[in-house]
């Protein structure tokens, strides 16, 4: 999954593909270089982010998602259900949900009616409060239940269960122990029988673990991350760095297979 952020501030990107052509430019660049998914948002979910209104969010993600829609499937990472409505009706065909459908009590029925799939995400807060102090007993098993029990509520909603997916969250309300933690049993999350999608891209606890490497220099960490993250289980991973990650996966996967053509085992 290629990240599109068509955003001022967002943590890594923002401002760098905030103009409407800009944005699709990467868009198209991201599926030459491997990407299966655009996923398309125009709301930072960084650590401290403040709420975009929705007419600002339809005016950032609606060309991007049209100028797109044909190029790959495309995902639109939202909060409210408007913007959902409208980019579906645009061709998206993903929501990527951060509140994991508590944040607008409308959106549920929205991606119901639609009949798209779902991305439910674990975030502990909000963006705006998420890493002040987060605290857990058990990190994985609260995180796990946290996205069976919102599984179930997008069910009896009428999203049907092979239309979603569950992200842990990697950085919504996690330390470093906390995201190494949960990258670690990735396993435990994918044997609830829904596909995983793990985002570790660029996050800030890469950079605390290679020694506050900015951004554009955690190339590494996020390679051995998502490639942690796959083999536990993990269905897709949802990066800025679409090339090297796809290439480094395509590698992992032939060794795993034993052969150039995963599909096909080597005996």
């Amino acid at each position: 999954m290629g990240i599109v952020n068509v955003t001022p501030d967002s943590f890594s990107d923002g401002g760098e593909f905030f103009d409407h052509e800009k944005a699709i430019e990467h868009g198209m660049e991201l599926v030459r270089q491997g990407a299966d998914v655009l996923d398309i948002g125009g709301e930072s979910t960084r650590p401290g982010a403040d709420d975009v209104p929705l007419e600002e969010e339809l005016r950032r993600v609606m060309p991007v998602v049209e100028g797109l829609a044909g190029a790959a499937p495309v995902s639109i990472d939202t909060t409210k259900a408007e913007v959902a409505r409208q980019a579906i009706a645009a061709g998206a065909r993903i929501v990527n949900d951060v509140t994991a459908l508590r944040g607008d009590p409308e959106m549920a029925g929205a991606c119901a009616e639609a009949g798209v799939e779902v991305v439910l995400m674990h975030m502990l807060g909000t963006p705006r409060t998420m890493q002040e102090d987060p605290r857990y007993d058990d990190v994985v098993g609260e995180v796990s239940e946290f996205l069976a029990v919102q599984a179930g509520l997008a069910e009896a909603a009428g999203i049907a269960r092979e239309k979603l997916w569950i992200d842990p969250g990697i950085g919504f309300g996690k330390t470093v122990d906390h995201n190494l933690a949960l990258l670690k049993s990735t396993r435990t999350l994918s044997e609830m029988g829904l596909p995983v999608l793990v985002g570790p891209s660029r996050k800030s606890f890469i950079g605390k673990l290679s020694g506050d490497a900015p951004e554009p220099r955690r190339l590494g960490g996020t390679i051995a991350a998502c490639l942690a993250a796959m083999e536990g289980g993990a269905a897709m991973v949802r990066v800025h760095d679409v090339g090297p990650v796809a290439q480094a996966v395509r590698v992992a996967s032939a060794i795993e297979a034993g052969s150039a053509d995963p599909a096909r085992p080597r005996r």
